[in-house]
């Protein structure tokens, strides 16, 4: 068993203020590895008080000090590797080998791509005779999902760190081990006291009592559209800056002259993955309505190719989705999509054959889908799949769009100008051509309701910064 019993603040692991403990389940057993303590505004209080002090201090360190500190980081996390990555598959379910090759990874990935960022950014410009400097933006309030653990909270922590700001995080309650263990790896590493601070605990306790204090600058969040509306407005009254990475519906247009039988079996493959627990999957698959039928069976044979089982296993292509909360509503939405008419080509309602305990959800694709359907409308976070038929581009630009959401988008085809051309049309913050893989330096995040500002490489370092405009600072023979 796994405890993590005390939370880390100013460089101490500290009792809770009061004792409140929570279990944390493995996915794929359904039976308890651990425990952690659940905490309180009193808790979030006393991490905000040690991230101030702290701030005075470390915001005047040189970039040449952080980087050394995120070096220091990077060695450390690759000591403990083995341990992230087992830790991330035992709390929420990923395949042992994705979690290796994939989760872990890109905690090391954001921290690499911060340093990289931080060596040549500029931090003072002048303008005339004014100078310009980007200063850290202040105590950051961090709130992170569990469907990519490590992910999302390395792509906050590692510029913020960058940036010469302090940090208080809550991970998910529902996958927290691996953010501990993290704050093990900052310890060894030598993040100086109060810099980086964790409390665990929920959204209603923890999560709100971070986005109303007043003595943080800035809350970064990621999670559901409905969380992020909760935090936006509990920060409002302190006029907080509020970064956003929400939910998506990401529509994949599959063009004309698009080869077909790569295209969707990508598209497929896509969804599937991390047993559809992604925000930005490609979960609405747009196609000619005149190929459905050839879809169809592209779509059954890649799908019923995904292995669903134990994380251990060597075989497995996907583990089970993260608890019974979210295995419940993903089996609602199916049903709902058989109650309101879409085909099922495969899969379906309940768990896979042999699969009795844990929550393992069916590989499901949904065809003949139509865009008022809930399925095509509502996010499902597992393994499902729905496929529309369009008339022509037009129609597949105007489905694509028609959607709250605006995460992320693809485009498949034959010619490159052709599909540049319909991802310009899409209202979503990225876009992969031909089922490209994600790129770290560039920046990620949404339009609509999938939220504000942006993450990752350069774009993800500037949210963790204000602009000072200085007059005067420049003498006027310098500046003609």
């Amino acid at each position: 068993m796994t405890e993590y019993l005390k939370f880390y603040i100013n460089g101490e692991w500290v009792d809770p203020a009061e004792p409140n403990t929570l279990e944390v389940i493995n996915p794929a057993t359904e039976e308890a590895i651990g425990r952690i303590s659940m905490g309180s505004a009193a808790d979030v209080d006393k991490a905000v008080q040690a991230a101030r002090a702290a701030f005075e201090s470390f915001s005047q360190t040189t970039r040449e000090e952080r980087l050394e500190l995120m070096n220091a980081i990077v060695e450390v996390y690759k000591k403990r590797y083995n341990e992230m990555a087992a830790q991330i598959s035992a709390e929420m379910g990923a395949p042992a080998t994705f979690a290796q090759k994939a989760q872990a990874a890109t905690g090391i990935g954001h921290f690499k791509t911060a340093i990289r960022v931080l060596k040549d950014y500029p931090f003072e410009e002048t303008q005339g005779t004014t100078l310009l400097r980007k200063e850290p933006v202040g105590v950051c309030g961090l709130i992170t999902p569990w469907n990519w653990p490590i992910n999302q909270i390395t792509c906050k922590v590692a510029p913020a760190l960058a940036a010469g700001c302090t940090m208080v995080l809550k991970p998910s309650e529902v996958a927290p081990f691996n953010a501990c263990l993290f704050a093990e790896i900052l310890d060894e590493a030598g993040v100086p006291a109060g810099v980086f601070n964790l409390v665990n605990g929920d959204g209603p306790s923890v999560g709100e009592a971070m986005s109303s204090h007043p003595g943080i600058d800035m809350m970064s969040f990621t999670g559901s559209t409905r969380a992020g509306v909760a935090v936006a407005k509990a920060a409002a009254d302190t006029v907080k800056r509020v970064a956003q990475e929400l939910g998506g519906k990401s529509a994949n247009i599959i063009l004309e002259d698009a080869d077909l039988a790569r295209a969707v079996k990508g598209g497929v493959m896509g969804c599937m993955m991390n047993s559809g627990q992604s925000c930005n999957a490609p979960t609405r698959m747009l196609v000619p309505q005149d190929k459905m039928d050839e879809v169809i069976d592209i779509a059954r044979a890649t799908a019923e190719k995904v292995k669903v089982g134990d994380p251990n296993a060597e075989d497995t292509t996907i583990g089970p989705v993260v608890s019974e909360v979210q295995f419940n509503k993903i089996q609602a939405l199916i049903e709902k999509g058989i109650e309101e008419g879409a085909t099922v080509v495969t899969g379906g309602p309940g768990r896979p054959e042999g699969l009795n305990r844990g929550y393992y959800v069916r590989p499901t694709v949904f065809a003949n889908v139509n865009n008022e359907m809930t399925i095509a409308r509502e996010e499902i976070f597992g393994p499902v799949l729905t496929i529309l038929g369009y008339a022509d581009e037009e129609d597949a630009v105007r489905i694509a769009n028609d959607t709250v959401y605006g995460l992320s988008g693809y485009v498949s085809s034959g010619d490159l100008a052709h599909a540049g051309k319909v991802a310009a049309r899409l209202r979503t913050g990225n876009v992969h051509i031909n089922n490209a893989m994600a790129d770290p330096s560039a920046p990620f995040g949404g339009y609509k309701q999938s939220g504000n500002g942006r993450e990752w490489g350069e774009f993800g370092f500037e949210e963790f910064l204000e602009v000072k405009a200085v007059m005067g600072a420049v003498p006027a023979e310098a500046a003609e």
